[in-house]
């Protein structure tokens, strides 16, 4: 009596180890993903601060150039995202960067804003 698997034994469990792979990467992306929006929430946050400070002191909000925050204006290869703010209304913005090998998920670019009120927002993503 010989011992060992068959040929079928050995290929169902490769295609049941592939499924599982599949759905395993397919959660560490995600879990990725939303690990480098909590940066555009951090900083979103200071940006949020940096604007109430701003207005208070003089009467008007300001462009993330004028507020003291780390907050790239443009694509890094720091962040994986870039931030605005608008003078008129304090809203501050986190834009997911693309390029240098930062693509996201399937979602694509999306966005995250926040306004001085605290009321956060943007567009489908993590």
């Amino acid at each position: 009596m010989k011992r060992g698997f068959t040929l079928i034994e050995l290929i169902v469990v490769i295609i049941i180890v592939g499924i599982l792979a599949s759905v395993g990467m397919t959660q560490y992306t995600k879990v990725v993903e939303k690990g480098r929006a909590a940066e555009a929430r951090l900083v979103l946050g200071s940006l949020r601060s940096a604007e109430i400070a701003y207005q208070m002191e003089n009467g008007a909000y300001a462009t993330v150039a004028n507020l003291e925050v780390s907050a790239p204006a443009a694509c890094t290869t720091t962040h994986y995202f870039s931030y605005s703010c608008s003078a008129a209304t304090g809203t501050c913005t986190a834009t997911r960067c693309i390029a240098g090998g930062k693509t996201p998920n399937a979602t694509g670019v999306y966005t995250k804003t926040v306004t001085v009120a605290g009321v956060w927002g943007g567009t489908a993503g993590y």
